[in-house]
């Protein structure tokens, strides 16, 4: 299987329309099984798109999870500029259909709605989308959520996880979000395995914060474990919400995660993790480069 994450940055990238088509040319010659995107957009005014076309291109909706654990209704409706409603039309039209689903987590750059996206090519059992950080409020660029999902595999019920984290000092610090995902994820976990798969805002090389704390939490970093491996720099220098950090040669940010180990867990091996869209490995469609992952159940 093949599992793929990116920080798209989507409608905010200089040259946007011809980084879309490049973008869908490489996945359509990569076919991830998995697909998940931080900060895929839409613009706020732009048209609705109507219940007949969202069930055509293999939308599914998924349910808000409020702090009380009650499901309600997602405001946000998707409209026609939808990144992730672009990108799952051409390929569907390109016969590689996935299921798809997107959520709104705040206003961003003052005409965005700006969320995550995850696409599957097997079918979805279940999905849910739930807030990482205490505030809710969609007018707060710091506002954070999370997008899961569950499909069948040919072993086991995986799910699987997509995250945009915030940084690691901020008035909700990286760690309080840590633990609302892992509240969250609990109950995932008594089924199969999880894949945490994302943007972390988290260098590797930074010692103490928040790549050390979830991997002593037990989680495997796949990148790791690989057996064949790049570099694996996420991001070549300085981006939007690093500008304050000095100066940045590249840093690995954006990882694929597998839940800590079990007795009863299948057996998986990591075949291999790759940066594509770096301009080497198919060309830059972002501020972000994308890690592709995959593994085989032994």
């Amino acid at each position: 299987m093949k599992c793929f994450t990116l920080n798209s940055h989507s409608l905010a990238e200089p040259a946007y329309e011809e980084k879309l088509e490049q973008f869908i040319e490489g996945i359509a010659a990569e076919e991830p099984d998995i697909m998940a995107l931080q900060e895929s957009s839409q613009s706020i005014c732009a048209e609705e798109i109507s219940e007949h076309e969202l069930t055509a291109s293999g939308f599914f909706p998924c349910p808000l999870v409020s702090v009380g654990e009650k499901a309600v209704a997602e405001t946000v409706k998707i409209r026609r500029d939808n990144h992730a409603f672009q990108i799952a039309v051409s390929l569907r039209s390109r016969g590689l259909p996935y299921y798809w689903t997107w959520t709104g987590a705040k206003i961003g750059y003052g005409k965005y709605d700006e969320g995550m996206a995850m696409f599957s090519r097997y079918p979805v059992l279940s999905a849910s989308q739930f807030y990482l950080t205490a505030s809710h409020d969609y007018q707060n660029w710091k506002t954070r959520k999370a997008l899961s999902l569950s499909i069948r595999t040919e072993k086991e019920v995986a799910s699987f996880a997509c995250v945009h984290m915030g940084w690691w000092k901020e008035e909700d610090p990286f760690s309080a979000q840590w633990e609302r995902l892992l509240t969250h994820l609990r109950p995932l976990l008594e089924k199969g395995h999880v894949w945490l798969i994302g943007d972390f805002n988290s260098p590797s090389q930074a010692k103490g914060e928040g790549y050390d704390l979830i991997r002593n939490s037990g989680w495997r970093d796949t990148y790791l474990m690989a057996e064949k491996k790049d570099s694996g720099v996420t991001v070549p220098g300085q981006i939007d919400g690093w500008r304050n950090q000095g100066e940045i040669s590249g840093m690995r940010i954006d990882y694929v995660w597998l839940s800590p180990r079990s007795e009863q867990e299948q057996p998986i091996r990591i075949c291999s993790s790759n940066v594509l869209f770096n301009g080497k490995t198919l060309p830059v469609v972002s501020d972000h480069y994308g890690v592709l992952t995959e593994w085989k159940y032994e």
